[in-house]
């Protein structure tokens, strides 16, 4: 499970995002301080107290969860909306194997559920403060997806920092005159898995067989540092056909590289920077 938290701030309430499987999830606890309370638990529970709200979330659970038990979700419904029904968001998750709430415990704990579910609680709460809510959890989410674009373009340059250099020596040093395209891009293939198996230790053919539902190669998933290395291998091994060592050879010293320097960039400050 990967976790990875976030803050938006709504209405001068500091509200937690954070990433469980991929998916956000968003602080109730925090929600709930819209209420002016310390009381945040209290005022979840009597959100799920309300029959309209177990409703919602048994029809959340059946679309998203295959595990959700619905005998158990009977159980709650039958008794919802009555003046002595008590149900607290752990007991939900546990009695109906429910996903879409999370009780997290601990210094920095609460109650936190998928955006539909949270949008559904601050609704009840205030309807202004949903569009507020809603208004800065989709500037986050701009915010990230910028992110994301901006690491996939300095990706996609640091690919073609040395590309041209190195097919430049592979054209003039291994490509025979008059050889025919086919063969001569088996010889491009078969130079750029030396520096494949040089820093990943496997072939592009490996990595496709290896991951078959993946788009691409195994350049496109390969993190800042990998493709820095993979740019200078580039630069290095160009020098190295011209040197007139053979593939073998190479290869050897191009593994001793990559080592050294990924040893090397690893935790430098300005490689984090790109990420």
């Amino acid at each position: 499970m990967s976790v990875a938290s976030q803050k938006i701030t709504v209405k001068e309430i500091e509200i937690v995002v954070f990433k469980k499987d991929n998916t956000d999830y968003i602080s109730l606890t925090d929600i709930a301080k819209y209420r002016g309370t310390s009381e945040t638990d209290d005022v979840i529970k009597n959100w799920m107290r309300n029959r309209s709200t177990i409703e919602y979330l048994g029809l959340w659970e059946k679309l998203n969860n295959f595990n959700f038990k619905p005998v158990e979700f009977d159980g709650f419904w039958s008794k919802s909306g009555s003046n002595n029904f008590v149900l607290s968001p752990t007991k939900w998750i546990i009695t109906t194997n429910a996903i879409g709430l999370v009780s997290k415990s601990g210094r920095n704990g609460g109650t936190f559920a998928h955006k539909d579910i949270a949008f559904e609680f601050a609704t009840w709460l205030s309807p202004e403060f949903k569009l507020y809510l809603i208004k800065e959890f989709q500037r986050l989410k701009e915010d990230e997806n910028l992110r994301l674009a901006s690491g996939w373009n300095v990706k996609r340059t640091l690919t073609k920092i040395n590309y041209k250099i190195h097919t430049n020596s592979i054209k003039e040093n291994l490509i025979p005159a008059n050889i025919s395209k086919n063969k001569a891009k088996i010889i491009y293939a078969s130079e750029a898995d030396v520096l494949n198996v040089a820093l990943f230790g496997i072939t592009a053919k490996e990595w496709r067989d290896n991951n078959p539902k993946l788009e691409g190669n195994i350049r496109d998933y390969s993190d800042v540092t990998q493709l820095v290395v993979l740019a200078n291998l580039e630069g290095i091994n160009a020098e190295l056909i011209r040197d007139c060592l053979s593939q073998s050879e190479r290869l050897i010293k191009l593994n001793q590289i990559a080592i050294i320097q990924m040893k090397a960039i690893l935790g430098n400050v300005n490689i984090k920077k790109l990420k």
